[in-house]
């Protein structure tokens, strides 16, 4: 006889559940991942794997551009937040052909779109002067460790701000980073340049950390204007959002140039630049294109596969970007720090596990 719950409704049974073996879960997968790319053109896949590198590669380098140019003479923090955002125009011309190919039109501004758009702007514009500051007094290394960071405040923002759902993995995720950058902090005196003093350092520190809260910030509000202004998210409409935020972030950042006067300062700067003037135009140069071709290839993740895909992208390239500047740039890696970037890989794993478990809206 089955027992009864309140109100006399009758259990049913619990049937004991089928335990799955690790291999029966690796086959699945590997039946789901065969079945996914036969549903796809091979085109589809040639752009993801070339988005996938642009990611792995272009970021990492922009990183390491930005300290190469403080390491050999270069002082200016508007100059390095501006060539962050000085290769908008090559996102434009991505953008164009887009309308044609997905027969679309651009999505119409209106004053609300447009405030948020200047808006986003600012914020990136002071983002960018952030890290600027960050790379100028940190390895480059360290910066990178500190700046994923980005995802704590990113979580936070978008579960106030957006409503985004969070779970036990995420919320693990968001205390093993912290805990990672706790590390750092402890470790402070092992990776410091010898030109850096300790209120450089601390500085830096402070600057990464600002930056990724307000980087977190921005993700949650661009996220919101997808929500609410826009309505609707595909690749021509994340690329408009980009070209925007990022045609007013160059205009602050270019104010900001131009008051300061470090546009003059240039030639002077590029004369007692240790590799000579070709090399700091050349670092300048490379620093704004490798940082657009990571956008790009951030952006064409999101729409070829998924943010899965994109944050695991993410949280691979912190190490690359560690382990380039410590071999390129012979950065100090100390115990602690590769504590820390283990601690913070293994916090990118469960937030990626707590993302793909949270259950999607329908819509």
């Amino acid at each position: 006889m089955q027992p009864l719950l309140e109100g006399g409704e009758i259990m049913d049974e619990v049937s004991p559940m089928p335990s799955v073996s690790l291999w029966d879960r690796i086959s699945n997968s590997k039946t789901l991942a065969w079945e996914a790319y036969k549903r796809k053109p091979i085109s589809h896949w040639i752009l993801l794997v070339l988005s996938s590198a642009a990611m792995l590669v272009a970021f990492p380098a922009s990183s390491l551009l930005s300290r190469v140019y403080y390491a050999n003479g270069g002082t200016s923090k508007w100059i390095i937040s501006w060539v962050a955002v000085a290769g908008w125009p090559l996102t434009a011309l991505i953008l164009l052909p887009t309308y044609f190919v997905f027969k679309t039109f651009p999505t119409p501004l209106d004053l609300k779109l447009t405030l948020a758009y200047i808006v986003l702007g600012f914020l990136s514009a002071a983002d960018n002067l952030m890290y600027a500051y960050a790379y100028a007094y940190l390895p480059a290394s360290t910066a990178a460790l500190l700046a994923s960071s980005s995802l704590v405040f990113s979580t936070l923002f978008g579960y106030f701000l957006v409503k985004n759902k969070l779970n036990a993995a995420m919320i693990n995720a968001v205390v093993i980073i912290t805990a990672a950058m706790t590390i750092i902090a402890l470790d402070s005196d092992s990776d410091r340049y010898g030109n850096i003093t300790d209120r450089q350092y601390i500085m830096g520190f402070v600057w990464d950390i600002l930056g990724s809260a307000l980087h977190g910030l921005i993700f949650a509000l661009s996220e919101l204007v997808f929500v609410k202004l826009v309505g609707r998210r595909s690749f021509h409409v994340v690329l408009e959002q980009q070209v925007m935020v990022s045609l007013f972030a160059f205009a602050f950042t270019t104010i900001g140039v131009v008051v300061s006067k470090d546009f003059q300062g240039m030639k002077s700067e590029a004369k007692t630049f240790k590799g000579g003037v070709a090399s700091y135009y050349q670092v300048l140069i490379w620093g704004a294109i490798t940082f657009q071709l990571g956008v790009l290839g951030g952006t064409a993740v999101l729409f070829l596969a998924s943010t899965v895909l994109a944050g695991i992208l993410n949280a691979i390239r912190v190490p690359i970007t560690s382990i380039a500047a410590v071999i390129l740039l012979h950065d100090p890696m100390s115990g602690f720090k590769i504590l820390s970037l283990i601690v913070t890989f293994w916090g990118f794993g469960s937030y990626i596990y707590g993302n793909s478990s949270t259950p999607k809206d329908s819509s």
